[in-house]
């Protein structure tokens, strides 16, 4: 696939020349860390499905992922063709992107809460060629829904199937054989080497048109936001990384998965967040860092279950995804003794604005941190123009870690002359450089941590039979910070319950994060002069549902 991105020679330069960028791959940190602890462990986690665990080597990690790649490549994946995987927090993850990355191919990983739907739409646009799923996770059959799809795959020439059996069986196709034996792995490694400003990852998006949106990254600008992330929330490679936070979003790919390979570590992986399972894996192998969003920080602070002495090697969370209420990041400080480091970021930036440690209280309960070394931020207003310490405005950002466009639409790019990217928040920064979110102006839901397509969903129920307009809009939540309430005007003499609504949605293949968690029946929409309906409004009345059943 030939990729349209909007990454420059002057960029390149700049990048390149300010030390930012490092012109590697990923697997040349993982050669780095084979190399200097083989028998080190790279990857420590459990199948909650299966009860399996697994405690991998960078040594047994490089053999397996030699396996896959080969077969990869014998399968008939080229370098630039897409490998899509819809997978927990399992070594095979990580396994899979590294494999993509010897020989050239792009990888896609695919959130385990998508559905046909979501599937459909992600692996026919980006014309995936190979996809991985598990059987089963959380009780859902992916073998199942994965040869529903196969029909309207028009790109897939082959589904391997994770604890699968027979043709499909991941296992027998990329495990059992040795691939090593029939094949110059080396030369080929070589040969397939991927340019470090190729496309190297195409992560979705939640966007505001309808449709989700793929992030085109390289290696230059996922690494360099690593390596940058490290020095600022100064990691070493004496600590161990704990991840809860899905793989498959950037927020564990980043800082889950290229992290301690960078530092040579050892990261831990838990696929279904409990925050007493948390609490016994962090205590059992000594975590020292994990990152997550809010509700992740807030479980593990008002958990029971959940001691003081059962983290104390937990010594930094760095929390994103949502702005973070004070009162829970003070409840984690003063309950569990951990250092919380508010986050702002974004899967088309990476982490942008971080807290630092050491930071006073005030900054780190309440701002979202300044934005961290080879990134800029600034506010500013309809004419783009820099605005007060204080005022609230347009956020943009731009630098090391930005992505390079959007797949098949460049148009969405949102990206000036100048490299600033609109990223679709109001926020206000102090003259200390410290920026708060205040809101956004996409039409967004972020329901912990993940977005929520608000314009996908109000399409979709636009088609249930009853309802005559609907919008979707935040109500707050103590937990998740957002969960999403519909107002609908139904057609004259009908009636509708929220049990109908999310049925109409499960039916339709909608993933379960997306439903509606509370209905408001209202006789119209309020409306400006031109007819657009205010939604401001209906944010107001919803501010007051909270949490409350709809």
């Amino acid at each position: 696939m030939e990729y349209e991105t909007n990454l420059s020679a002057d960029r390149r330069q700049a990048m390149v020349r300010a030390g930012l960028w490092p012109n590697r791959i990923f697997t040349d940190y993982f050669d780095e860390a084979l190399a200097a602890a083989p028998l080190g462990v790279a990857i420590s986690g459990a199948d909650s499905g299966t009860g399996e665990t697994v405690a991998l080597t960078y040594r047994e990690l490089d053999r397996r992922v030699t396996r896959i790649a080969l077969g990869l490549a014998a399968l008939g994946v080229q370098p630039g063709e897409v490998v899509s995987f819809q997978l927990a927090n399992w070594w095979q993850y990580i396994a899979l992107y590294l494999a993509c990355v010897r020989i050239g191919a792009v990888a896609n990983p695919v959130m385990p809460i998508f559905r046909q739907r979501e599937l459909r739409f992600m692996l026919n646009f980006a014309d995936s060629k190979v996809v991985i799923a598990p059987a089963r996770f959380r009780d859902f059959d992916y073998a199942a829904m994965l040869q529903q799809l196969r029909p309207d795959l028009k790109s897939v020439r082959h589904v391997f199937i994770v604890g699968g059996q027979g043709e499909q069986s991941f296992e027998r196709c990329f495990l059992e054989r040795a691939w090593e034996k029939e094949q110059d792995a080396a030369a080929l490694f070589r040969a397939r080497r991927p340019d470090p400003n190729a496309v190297t990852q195409l992560l979705y998006t939640s966007g505001t048109t309808g449709e989700p949106k793929a992030a085109m990254h390289t290696a230059n600008t996922l690494l360099s936001a690593a390596l940058q992330y490290i020095k600022w929330v100064r990691l070493t490679g004496s600590d161990v990384v704990f991840m809860a936070s899905p793989l498959a979003h950037q927020t564990g790919f980043m800082y889950g998965m290229l992290v301690p390979v960078i530092l040579k570590t050892k990261l831990v992986l838990l696929d279904i967040w409990s925050p007493a399972e948390a609490a016994r894996l962090i205590e059992a192998e000594k975590c020292t860092f994990t990152m997550a969003s809010t509700p992740f920080l807030a479980d593990l602070s008002s958990s029971e279950a959940v001691t003081r002495e059962a983290v104390k090697t937990l010594r930094t969370f760095v929390c994103a995804g949502a702005p973070i209420p004070g009162v829970i990041v003070q409840k984690a400080t003063e309950r569990l003794g951990i250092e919380v480091l508010s986050c702002w970021g974004m899967t088309e930036n990476g982490a942008v604005t971080i807290a630092r440690p050491g930071d006073p209280l005030e900054k780190i309960f309440g701002t979202d941190g300044k934005a961290i070394d080879g990134m800029e931020v600034r506010v500013v207003d309809a004419d783009r123009r820099p605005v007060a310490p204080g005022t609230v405005g347009d956020l943009q950002a731009r630098g090391m870690g930005s992505f390079v466009g959007y797949l098949k639409k460049p148009a969405l790019n949102a990206t000036d002359a100048e490299g600033w990217f609109d990223t679709g928040d109001l926020a206000r920064m102090d003259a200390d450089g410290y920026v708060r979110i205040t809101g956004r102006s996409k039409d967004v839901i972020i329901r912990g941590g993940e977005n929520v397509p608000v314009v996908e969903i109000e399409n979709l129920l636009y088609r249930h039979p009853k309802i005559q307009e609907v919008a979707v809009v935040a109500m707050p939540d103590a937990r998740l910070v957002e969960r999403a309430c519909a107002f609908v005007a139904l057609k004259p003499g009908e009636t509708l319950t929220l049990a109908e609504l999310t049925a109409f949605l499960a039916a339709e293949g909608m993933a379960k994060n997306y439903w509606p968690e509370r209905l408001e029946l209202i006789d119209a929409m309020p409306r400006t002069p031109s007819g657009k309906i205010q939604k401001f409004k209906l944010r107001e009345v919803a501010a007051g549902f909270g949490a409350q059943p709809g």
